[in-house]
């Protein structure tokens, strides 16, 4: 039996629903299955199982466990799933919910690429592999400034505006406001898409516009402008989309 492309063996089919796990053979059970052989070797489901720790009655961790991943449409699905959502599932209360949006907080936490004060940004890739796991997969726009010093280190990172769906509104003051009290020489800004197209829309060009045009009168100028997909990136600046601002 293969579930999401990882077997299990016959004698734990077998077992599940009728007994608890803490019934099971120590061997096949997804805890002790972890510590034994690593994480790598679990399915999805049991890795699920062992944040869920307990199921209900009739019902194993595993089996709820098959249950969320069946609903949500696999593990991206359960993990961008809000605790309402998740409480919706029979067997899954704010204590299970929480236990999974942790898991998933610390997963977005730990891939986030290093980027503290002090960290020279070589390229827009940089920003990219920083910024996509921490906003990959958000509901709102999220704008962005990474402000920077003569040489291209970072100096303040700051949250300008969270939007809705479908839109951020950010004055251009609101903007380099931090970048004059950081004594910034240079800033970069990004935004995500929630929609996953990084596609910048008609609002994205103007906006870029407008703060390049801020930059010049403050003699702090603009690097670049992001706009984050799903799995992608528009850079105004790689696409040499800055100079048609000037």
């Amino acid at each position: 039996m293969s579930i999401l492309g990882k077997s299990l063996p016959n004698s734990m089919t077998a077992k599940e629903g009728a007994h608890p796990i803490s019934a099971w053979p120590s061997s096949e059970r997804p805890r002790e299955r972890l510590v034994e052989r690593g994480a790598g070797e679990l399915s999805d489901a049991q890795l699920v199982a062992i944040l869920l720790r307990s199921g209900r009655r009739r019902q194993s961790a595993l089996d709820l466990a098959r249950v969320l991943l069946s609903q949500f449409g696999g593990l991206r699905g359960v993990a961008h799933a809000s605790v309402a959502q998740l409480c919706r599932v029979g067997g899954v209360g704010p204590a299970k919910a929480a236990q999974l949006k942790a898991a998933q907080e610390i997963g977005r936490r730990v891939a986030a690429a290093p980027l503290g004060v002090g960290t020279r940004i070589e390229s827009s890739a940089t920003v990219f592999e920083h910024f996509a796991p921490l906003l990959k997969g958000l509901k709102r726009e999220v704008f962005v400034g990474l402000y920077l010093d003569g040489k291209h280190r970072v100096v303040l990172e700051q949250t300008i505006s969270e939007g809705s769906l479908t839109a951020s509104l950010v004055h251009p003051r609101e903007a380099f406001v931090p970048a004059i009290q950081a004594s910034a020489a240079a800033v970069i800004f990004l935004h995500n898409h929630p929609s996953g197209d990084e596609t910048p829309s008609r609002e994205d060009r103007e906006l870029t516009s407008r703060l390049a045009a801020c930059g010049r009168l403050l003699g702090i100028p603009m690097l670049d402008h992001l706009v984050l997909g799903a799995d992608r990136y528009f850079s105004f600046a790689d696409r040499r989309l800055l100079e048609e601002s000037s």
